[in-house]
């Protein structure tokens, strides 16, 4: 098991580097495959998405505030995920990390 957190770690954190970064993480993670490194970019592509759609949701229904919860809501959540990376973790992050689980499963 630390074996296997040690060899996916550097693809776990590139995967919290912009949906770009999520993008190439799966790639990293094609062969071998690794359960350390498929749990954080599930997790980090999730957050890239969410944070994506609400954004282009608020860019039509306009409010500074929204846009102040929705910058302060992802940067903790992706603070989170990205220290739970770090530090070798295999931590959801909060209210969103389990559905993100369930709903990327195509991310192998």
């Amino acid at each position: 098991m630390i074996n296997s957190v040690k060899e996916g770690k550097t693809t776990a954190i590139v995967a919290y580097f912009t949906l770009l970064g999520a993008l190439i993480a799966i790639t990293m993670n094609l062969e071998p495959k690794n359960e350390f490194a498929r749990f954080h970019t599930r997790q980090a592509f999730g957050l890239h998405t969410i944070f994506i759609g609400c954004a282009l949701f608020l860019s039509y229904a306009f409010s500074p505030y929204a846009w102040y919860g929705l910058y302060a809501f992802y940067l903790v959540l992706w603070g989170y995920g990205f220290i739970g990376a770090l530090s070798n973790k295999k931590q959801s992050v909060p209210i969103l990390g389990p559905y993100f689980q369930k709903w990327f499963t195509f991310i192998q």
